[in-house]
């Protein structure tokens, strides 16, 4: 099946991202925005340069590695049954992971090793001030700031996934895949167990190098909403929060920087919470229930709270008004409370 490409802009500017197409919050790829940048500019020279230049500023810092067998090929996923993953991470050092993914490029018997989501800033210091880029943001006063990490491996593969941060990543060295899915598709994508995962968040079961489509039939409808986007050094892709992507190293070595962040203030919690809580409260009720708490959180919660407040006077809306530090804090009383009763 023929895949439909994610639209690609021109000549956009590193420090001057448009925001309406963050706006948007439709996939987009910015070609060649962060081409420039002496990081990419060493990869064009050879893998070697690119792995020199890294060097420079690493600080010594150990940080997660995952070494991922050879029968593998690349792909972190689970043992038969899902119960355990199926590849050992150990604290390392960047340095001796970049010269063991050199080593081992296009031997088939060699291990895959690769680095997720580390933070620049506490393992590369000095490395944003010439490779950098600027997000434009409508951010509230107690937004988190940019998260910057970097991501190092070989032809690996993270396994179709959702983040609910927004996201630009930027190829920085060898090819990356993606394939991106709309929100709706969750339940055509077969996500797996909640715990454990590769890197915090539900996984795709799907093979998407050999689907069995016997098993995951609703796969094929996935399929025809996909895009796909395949990026060379100096291109980078916009994510918006919570589409599902599934990302392919095509390169025997690859590096990704990628910017995450969310607009909203920081003292919230994560929504992930929230569907513990729906576990814990909701889910296991008859479905005509279910059926009734699905429009009270409509109502209360998926539009918004201008919309389910509006009618009832200021001084009286406590929860019911968008939340500030001291709501917070009361509400997270509130629940551990009722929780602990």
């Amino acid at each position: 099946m023929t895949l439909k490409s994610v639209k690609v802009l021109h000549g956009i500017d590193p420090q001057n991202i448009p925001r309406d197409v963050i706006n948007s919050a439709e996939p987009v790829i910015f070609k060649n925005l962060v081409g420039a940048w002496p990081m990419v500019q060493a990869g064009r020279t050879s893998d070697q340069a690119s792995v020199d230049y890294l060097k420079q500023f690493y600080n010594g810092n150990t940080t997660i590695v995952c070494k991922i067998p050879a029968q593998n090929n690349g792909r972190m996923f689970y043992n038969e049954n899902c119960t355990q993953l199926d590849y050992e991470s150990f604290k390392g050092r960047i340095d001796e992971t970049l010269d063991a993914i050199l080593a081992g490029a296009n031997n088939t018997e060699s291990p895959a090793y690769y680095i997720a989501s580390n933070i620049i800033a506490t393992h590369l210091p000095g490395f944003s001030e010439n490779n950098n880029l600027v997000i434009p943001r409508d951010r509230h006063p107690e937004a988190m700031d940019e998260r910057v990490s970097i991501w190092i491996g070989g032809k690996t593969t993270a396994t179709c996934h959702f983040d609910a941060l927004d996201n630009i990543a930027c190829c920085v060295a060898g090819k990356r895949r993606f394939t991106l899915f709309r929100p709706d598709q969750i339940s055509n994508l077969y996500p797996g167990p909640l715990d454990p995962t590769p890197g915090g968040q539900a996984i795709s079961l799907v093979d998407f190098n050999n689907p069995d489509f016997q098993k995951f039939p609703r796969f094929k409808d996935a399929l025809a909403t996909a895009l796909v986007a395949d990026l060379e050094p100096g291109d980078a892709i916009f994510m918006p929060s919570m589409w599902w992507h599934h990302v392919e190293g095509l390169a025997p070595y690859n590096i990704l920087v990628n910017y995450w962040w969310d607009d909203a203030p920081a003292f919230l919690t994560s929504g992930m919470n929230a569907l513990y809580m729906a576990m814990l409260g909701i889910r296991d009720k008859s479905a005509s229930e279910r059926e009734g708490w699905k429009h009270i959180f409509n109502h209360y919660i998926f539009d918004g709270a201008e919309k389910s407040n509006a009618h009832i006077p200021q001084e009286a809306r406590g929860f019911l008004d968008r939340l500030n530090k001291l709501g917070v804090r009361q509400l997270r009383a509130l629940l551990i409370n009722k929780l602990n009763r």
